[in-house]
């Protein structure tokens, strides 16, 4: 159902930018006005895949030649860590400052909404055990962002932007004395990441609709280690780090 209803929405979005796209001498520029503002808002809504990028602890892999750069994989050169993603939800709000016709600054403060099963694999005498953890997320993220944009062709605008971002995680346990052994996943409340995004604008007579895809990337450990008596689960890691891909639309 999810997968229909995510291709209707694409098919519809690629009939309207077509028709935004197709040249005509006596076609209609929208919005105009809005192109001359100094200041713009608007709000976003979205999906995303988060997945952790995972940096394990030497496991005793008995990897031929093996290095310290070989940590936390078997001997089959696997990590000792699967993850499952689950697709999450992203809302927000845009606000832009206009340098020129081709060059702003953005601010997007928005809430996404996360969940990852973690399963640990734990070597038990001549037996492997699996445990997993649902960790789930909610990510306030405040970014600043280049906005660089091509020229305006008829009621379409093409752009790129990146830039850097904080973001805070409501979820994240960090202040619980308890950890895995009693069931408790703990990261780190405080992060940062850089993003890319790319997308178009197509302009409307009422509003502006820009479809784009961004990409995501923690730059912080959030790994918070369990205590020392603790066997397996975020003390067999060095560092886990946040990759996402966040599709959305935005409106103004």
């Amino acid at each position: 159902m999810r997968k229909k209803l995510l291709l209707i929405v694409t098919l519809g979005i690629a009939s309207l930018a077509s028709a935004q796209f197709r040249p005509n001498s006596d076609k209609e520029w929208n919005r105009i006005e809005h192109d001359e503002k100094r200041f713009s808002f608007g709000y976003f809504l979205g999906t995303n895949i988060m997945s952790y990028k995972v940096s394990p602890k030497a496991q005793n892999n008995n990897i031929p030649d093996s290095t310290p750069d070989d940590d936390g994989v078997n001997r089959y050169g696997l990590v000792y860590l699967q993850q499952e993603s689950k697709p999450g939800f992203s809302v927000g709000l845009t606000g832009k400052l206009k340098i020129n016709d081709n060059v702003a600054l953005k601010v997007e403060p928005g809430i996404h909404f996360a969940q990852r099963t973690l399963t640990f694999q734990v070597k038990n005498a001549a037996e492997l055990d699996l445990y997993q953890r649902e960790v789930k997320s909610t990510y306030i993220e405040i970014p600043f962002l280049l906005n660089l944009s091509g020229n305006r062709w008829f009621n379409t605008k093409p752009y790129i932007q990146g830039g850097f971002g904080y973001v805070n995680n409501l979820q994240s346990n960090e202040d619980k004395e308890d950890d895995n052994n009693v069931g408790v996943f703990r990261t780190n409340t405080h992060n940062f990441n850089w993003q890319a995004e790319m997308g178009i604008e197509i302009y409307f007579k009422r509003f502006k609709l820009t479809p784009s895809v961004k990409g995501m990337f923690f730059i912080n450990n959030e790994i918070v280690p369990d205590e020392p008596g603790t066997v397996g689960y975020a003390n067999t890691l060095n560092s886990l780090q946040t990759r996402a891909v966040v599709f959305s639309l935005k409106f103004e």
